[in-house]
């Protein structure tokens, strides 16, 4: 399907068909805002729930990379709100952010004819950190997800990104109420996708991190696989457990620890493959790259997440 573009600034163009909703939140009654595309069939379709980044809205760029993708293959999309940038209480991964992304998905089914078997979830970096909390809070409802540079535990990312002079340590301070000490540490957890990963085991996870992130960006690859050994020993695959040395020789180094070997080329990636493993139904892959959403491998990921529904 051809799209017409409608462009707000210079650098935010989405194709005019992508509309402006409002979704009242189950939760606090709250109106959400979101944007949302579906391609008109009369057959159920997939739908793809894709999220902004860390300090992004339902108004990010993304959403029209997004959804000139899905109009390709057919697909359904909407881009929630879920609370806007993650600077305040009500952001960051809170019981209402993840009931605005589910009451998104039960929008999206009452308005047009979605194929619940095929729902999948994407994200980059605060989306990315979002994909897998929500994998994790509702499991049974994702048929895949792709999750790109995400953030995994909060309470680590804290010091990482104070120390380099970051200003998300200050926004996580913002929605917590200082730093992750004391009583707070608690708070800090639970809205981590780690301490709940565990739960979405059988579901088809990617996890995709450039290699230079960290320390060209602003998530440290510690974050994905960390997020992967978690999914990893869920799922029953101790074998493809990633050790901390190695993890932290990665993330120090920006390069594979002696004991790793090297991927295979992935003709989907434009950039290098430079690690992958597997483990069941999750993957993990880090490419020669930085803090950023490749594009054209999460799409091939979600492809592939479909065929193997079928």
């Amino acid at each position: 399907m051809r799209l017409t573009a409608l462009c707000i600034a210079a650098s935010v163009c989405w194709p005019q068909e992508l509309k402006e909703i409002e979704i009242r939140s189950t939760r606090d009654g709250a109106v959400q805002k979101a944007m949302w595309w579906e391609p008109g069939k009369t057959e159920p379709v997939p739908l793809l729930v894709a999220l902004h980044s860390w300090s992004g809205d339902y108004k990010q760029k993304d959403a029209g990379e997004y959804v000139r993708r899905c109009a390709q293959r057919g697909w359904a999309m909407v881009f929630p709100d879920f609370r806007g940038p993650n600077r305040r209480p009500e952001a960051a991964g809170s019981d209402l952010a993840v009931a605005d992304v589910m009451d998104a998905v039960a929008w999206a089914r009452r308005t047009t004819r979605i194929d619940a078997r095929r729902i999948l979830l994407a994200g980059g970096s605060g989306g990315g950190y979002m994909s897998l909390l929500m994998a994790a809070r509702h499991p049974r409802t994702w048929a895949g997800v792709s999750a790109w540079v995400p953030i995994s535990d909060l309470a680590a990312w804290h010091p990482e990104t104070k120390q380099r002079g970051l200003k998300y340590a200050a926004e996580m301070d913002a929605v917590f109420g200082g730093p992750p000490d004391g009583t707070r540490v608690d708070e800090y957890r639970r809205r981590s996708p780690l301490a709940t990963l565990a739960r979405a085991k059988g579901r088809r996870i990617d996890i995709n991190a450039g290699i230079h992130d960290g320390h060209t960006g602003s998530v440290p690859v510690s974050h994905s696989l960390h997020a992967f050994n978690v999914l990893a020993e869920a799922n029953g695959h101790a074998g493809s457990l990633l050790t901390g040395e190695e993890i932290d020789f990665a993330t120090a180094n920006r390069k594979l620890p002696p004991s790793w070997t090297a991927a295979l080329p992935d003709s989907a990636y434009p950039k290098a493959v430079l690690f992958r493993r597997e483990a069941g139904p999750v993957r993990v892959t880090l490419f020669d790259g930085g803090h950023e959403i490749l594009f054209d491998p999460l799409f091939a990921n979600l492809d592939r997440a479909l065929s193997a529904k079928r």
